[in-house]
């Protein structure tokens, strides 16, 4: 059996024991209907709002099949089912860049999008691949084990593990089609590891509790 590279176990275990890490509030559009949107925020279980409604400073100003229009710190956001956004945490910078804020214990988070599909990722150096446990896999509607099996090392021991190509991986305005990731059997990692897979193809540069990630190709 393939053995894939691991990940950062410090990371891993900081992850399990911390799974509401984000400091900014992430929000994404889990239902639509006429007139009222499920919204989740910061991952949690989502909740049924009417137009014009808030909770917790995100407004619902319509809504359709389509999609919805939201108002967050006074700007209009259009999301579609699935898609998300980071707010106050993470702020795109041209079509090609993210900003990354850290958040109080020191891991880059943010939401994105794997196959148009929203997601939660923490920036990790150490994965070789992009990672997500075989539940979000499954949430985001992965056919995963048609991939290759294999084995990942990770807190819990040893365990089966899928490595897969993802069709596009989306963070803020930077877009990567056909990137690598690895699907391991269980509920583990809680949040999606943004891997080198994808990282390796952008510029990284830190500046104190922030980090920017411009696409090189």
């Amino acid at each position: 059996m393939k053995v894939f590279g691991l990940h950062s176990m410090g990371l891993f275990l900081a992850l399990l024991s911390a799974v509401g890490i984000a400091s900014a509030t992430d929000v994404s559009i889990a239902g639509l209907f006429a007139g009222k949107a499920m919204i989740s925020l910061n991952g949690g279980t989502p909740r049924m709002v009417s137009a014009g409604q808030s909770i917790d400073g995100v407004k619902l100003i319509s809504a359709d099949s389509a999609a919805a229009v939201l108002e967050i710190d006074g700007k209009r956001k259009t999301l579609g089912l699935g898609q998300g956004v980071s707010v106050g945490g993470g702020s795109s910078s041209g079509s090609q860049t993210v900003v990354l804020t850290a958040n109080s214990q020191g891991h880059f988070v943010t939401v994105g999008s794997i196959n148009g599909a929203s997601t939660r990722f923490v920036v990790d150096t150490g994965a070789t691949y992009v990672s997500l446990s075989s539940s979000e896999a499954r949430r985001l509607g992965l056919d995963y084990t048609k991939g290759e099996r294999g084995a990942m090392s990770t807190a819990n021991g040893v365990v089966p593990a899928y490595k897969v190509t993802l069709n596009t991986v989306r963070v803020g305005g930077i877009s990567m089609n056909q990137v690598d990731a690895a699907v391991i059997e269980g509920g583990s990692p809680p949040v999606t590891l943004l891997g080198m897979s994808f990282l390796k193809r952008v510029e990284m540069r830190r500046d104190g509790d922030s980090m920017t990630l411009k696409k090189r190709y």
